[in-house]
Formats: C-alpha cells, sequence, structure tokens
C-alpha cells in the first residue's frame, strides 16, 4: 500500500505582472470540499474589487477528485493552467485561486494562459513541498465510565490525536496511518472493552463507545 503523497506544509502567495494586470495566488492545503471553499470566500472577502477569482484543486490519494473554475475568463485560460501547476508539482490535497486586477489592457488567450500559470507556480514555488503520510481520520465518542480505559489504551498505541473535546461525553479524533489501520483500531477496541484482541472481533458493539471514519488526509 501506498503510504505517502505530496502537498504543501501551509499557505503561500506568488504574484505576477502583465500590461497592467496584477494576479494574486493564493496555495492552500486543503483536504475537505468545505476547507477550499472557505478559502474561496475569504480571498474574494478580501480582494472584493477584483474582477475575476479562477482557482482549481485537486483532491484524494487517486487524484481522481478535483476542479478548474475560469470565473469569467475565456474558457480554458484560467482553472487549467493552475491546475496543471499542482499537477506539474505532483501534489494532492491543494487548493489555489488567483486573483486578477485587470489592467485595462486584454492579453489574450495565450496571455492570459501564461499569467494564471505563472502565477500559480511562483505560490507553489513560494510553498514547502512535504511528502505526508496517507492517514485516515477517525473519530471516537464514550461516556465517562471509559474515560480510564479509553486514555490509557489511546496512551497506549501513541495515537496522534487531533481534537478532543470533554462536554456532556467525550469526543476525540485521531489520524493512524492508512496500512495500520486495522490493527491499531482492533487494539483500541480491544482495550476499551477489556478483551484479548483475538476476542475482539466477535464484539459488533461496545456499550457506551462509538467509533466512525471522518476522512482520508
Amino acid at each position: 500500500m501506498k503510504d505517502t503523497y505530496k502537498t504543501i506544509e501551509e499557505d503561500s502567495l506568488g504574484e505576477f505582472k502583465d500590461k497592467g494586470s496584477k494576479f494574486f495566488a493564493y496555495a492552500f492545503p486543503v483536504y475537505k470540499e468545505e476547507e477550499w471553499q472557505g478559502h474561496l470566500e475569504d480571498v474574494k472577502k478580501e480582494h472584493f474589487k477584483a474582477r475575476h477569482h479562477c482557482y482549481a484543486y485537486r483532491l484524494g490519494l487517486d487524484k481522481n477528485n478535483f476542479r478548474a473554475n475560469d470565473d469569467g475568463e475565456p474558457s480554458g485560460t484560467a482553472g487549467r493552467p493552475i491546475l496543471g501547476q499542482i499537477d506539474s508539482f505532483g501534489l494532492t490535497n491543494v487548493f489555489i485561486v488567483v486573483v486578477r486586477y485587470f489592467g485595462g489592457t486584454k492579453l489574450g488567450a495565450s496571455g492570459l494562459i501564461n499569467a494564471y500559470k505563472t502565477s500559480a507556480q511562483e505560490a507553489l514555488k513560494n510553498a514547502k513541498v512535504i511528502e505526508k503520510l496517507v492517514e485516515d481520520i477517525y473519530q471516537i465518542r464514550f461516556d465517562y465510565a471509559l474515560m480510564s480505559d479509553v486514555m490509557n489504551t489511546v496512551k497506549k498505541l501513541a495515537l496522534d490525536v487531533l481534537k478532543q473535546d470533554f462536554g456532556n461525553e467525550g469526543i476525540m479524533q485521531f489520524a493512524l496511518r492508512q496500512s495500520e489501520v486495522k490493527e491499531k483500531l482492533r487494539h483500541l477496541r480491544a482495550g476499551v472493552a477489556k478483551v484479548r484482541i483475538e476476542e475482539i472481533d466477535a464484539i459488533e458493539e461496545i456499550e457506551g463507545f462509538e467509533l466512525s471514519f471522518l476522512y482520508t488526509r
């Protein structure tokens, strides 16, 4: 099983100018649909006077979840060149939006393609490209009666805890290396149920304990 992929570590910015038009490219690491949508809205609010907010993203490990949007530019002159740079760098889980302020002179199709390509390229050049483990994100909900068993098992398995909340019930989100998911979850459930690992597969439900898959990153 392939355990790694390339993405960017944090947000980055690239700029390009041509014949008075200014292009600002914002690149973001994203993992879910609502994340890139949120970034797009934020950029639109910041650059509300800009004529175009063109973008592209590629999500997922199979790289089949992608989109390219020209936002009013001639078809194929903006979104596709942006997406092309994400692919050229061999990345996934990346969203790029390029803001254009029109300078009064039309650039033509080839000029637009070059401008959107170059600005996106600059944003990725300025980003730190990293190799990440393929991880599945899970969430557990549990009654406080199980708190000790849950926390001891999480510590024993050295789970990468991303988020936890202790309100009416305990809630915890954690990341698992995808190639280790099956065995780690078996050990987690066995630890909470306080049974031997070979016994856990016969137990369908643990009272007061709920485990659910959230997403892959």
